[in-house]
């Protein structure tokens, strides 16, 4: 079932802040917390130092009315550094690729800082800065 979340950068203190927002929503997380080490080695990547691969990759937390935060630690070694206007997305899990990709191509017109949703280890994966500037990811999970 497609499901909206509230996805947040943070620059190497994601798992502080989930464990501040754990202690506030009394909830626990939807998943083990997954580290940068834990990603496959993809294509062109440069290699992670120790401090960056346990850097939080993913983590999830319910809090209220079936929302989800969502969260993960940008690598400056990747060039990502952040700032007010990148540290929020709305994310879309959605039920299909088919979905992912008309929502994609509605939101991108005129957008910027697109990568056109394609398959990743996870699932099919996307992200689009809109004509609004508002930050949307897609994601289509694999099915196990």
């Amino acid at each position: 079932m497609a499901q909206t979340n509230i996805y947040l950068n943070f620059q190497g203190n994601a798992e502080e802040a989930f464990t501040v927002y754990q202690s506030i929503f009394q909830t626990e997380y939807s998943a083990p917390i997954m580290r940068m080490g834990d990603m496959p080695q993809q294509e062109g990547m440069p290699t992670l130092s120790d401090k960056e691969k346990n850097m939080v990759m993913h983590v999830g937390l319910p809090i209220y009315g079936g929302v989800n935060i969502l969260g993960t630690d940008m690598l400056e070694s990747m060039g990502h550094h952040l700032k007010i206007g990148n540290n929020t997305t709305i994310s879309l899990d959605l039920d299909s690729k088919e979905d992912a990709d008309r929502i994609y191509a509605i939101l991108s017109q005129d957008g910027s800082e697109c990568v056109q949703p394609h398959d990743e280890f996870w699932g099919y994966w996307g992200v689009c800065l809109d004509r609004f500037g508002i930050r949307w990811m897609f994601n289509v999970p694999k099915v196990s």
